[in-house]
C-alpha cells in the first residue's frame, strides 16, 4: 500500500499546496497534461498524489480512500456530518482565506443583525404567504448557525453558483455564500449581516481517520509528518 494524499485538481489551490509541500521538501506535481488528474510525489517514498476536486475531497477522506487531503475548512464541515470524528485536523496552510456569510439587500436598511433578519422573515412570511428565500450550497452549517441564533421563518434555496445573483434575479431574499474581498457582494448591492459570519475558511492539511494503515504505511506516514514539520 501507499500513503495517499487528496489534492485540488486545479487553479490556485493546487498552486499553493504544490508550493507549500515544496517548501518542506516534498515536491509534488501533475503527470502529464491538465487534463490528467494524477500526479507524482518526489522527496519521499511511498506517497502517491490523487487530483481530485476540493469538494470530493472530505468524502473521500471520511470513506478512507485518501490518508491526507487538502481542502477548505468550509467543505470539511459542510459536508462531513460529526466531522471531528472523521477527520483530524493537522494544519492549517495560510491560503484559500474565504468567509461563510449572511448576506441581505443593502436597501434592507433596518436589517442589521440576525435578530433583525429573524424579525423581517417574521413579517416577510406574514406579508407573503410564504417564507424568506436564502440561497446558499452549504445547507449543514447555515441552518446550524441560523438555529443558534434562533431564526426560524425561513427556508434554503440551493445555489450551487453566482449566489450573489440571485437576489436580482428574485430567486431568493438572501445569501449565505463565501467570500474573501466582498467585491461581489456590494457589486450586487448586499450588505453583510453585523453578526453574519458563520465560519472563517482556509486551506487545511487533514488525516482521515478511517484509513487503512499497515506498519509499513504508519512508517510512511511518520517520516512524511516529520519532514512536514507536523
Amino acid at each position: 500500500m501507499t500513503i495517499k494524499i487528496g489534492v485540488p485538481s486545479k487553479g490556485r489551490l493546487m498552486e499553493k499546496t504544490f508550493d507549500w509541500f515544496g517548501e518542506r521538501g516534498v515536491t509534488l506535481s501533475r503527470a502529464g497534461s491538465d487534463r490528467e488528474y494524477s500526479g507524482r510525489v518526489d522527496g519521499i517514498d511511498g506517497v502517491e498524489l490523487v487530483l481530485l476536486s476540493a469538494g470530493e475531497i472530505p468524502r473521500e477522506l471520511a470513506a478512507g480512500r485518501i490518508h491526507l487531503g487538502v481542502t477548505g475548512t468550509d467543505l470539511i464541515r459542510e459536508k462531513l456530518s460529526l466531522w471531528t470524528q472523521r477527520v483530524d485536523t493537522l494544519a492549517e496552510l495560510g491560503f484559500g482565506h474565504a468567509d461563510l456569510i449572511i448576506a441581505v439587500p443593502t436597501c434592507w436598511v433596518d436589517v442589521d443583525t440576525m435578530d433583525d433578519l429573524d424579525a423581517a422573515a417574521a413579517a416577510f412570511r406574514a406579508r407573503h404567504g410564504f417564507r424568506l428565500r436564502i440561497a446558499t450550497k452549504y445547507h449543514r452549517l447555515v441552518r446550524d448557525y441560523l438555529k443558534s441564533c434562533g431564526v426560524a421563518d425561513y427556508q434554503i434555496v440551493d445555489s450551487q453558483g453566482a449566489t450573489e445573483g440571485t437576489v436580482k434575479n428574485e430567486t431568493a431574499e438572501a445569501i449565505a455564500d463565501i467570500t474573501s474581498s466582498g467585491e461581489t457582494l456590494h457589486a450586487n448591492h448586499l450588505k453583510i449581516l453585523a453578526d453574519g459570519l458563520i465560519l472563517k475558511s482556509q486551506a487545511s492539511l487533514f488525516l482521515s481517520k478511517s484509513a487503512d494503515l499497515d506498519a509499513a504505511d504508519q512508517r510512511t506516514l511518520t517520516v512524511l509528518l516529520w519532514k512536514l514539520g507536523l
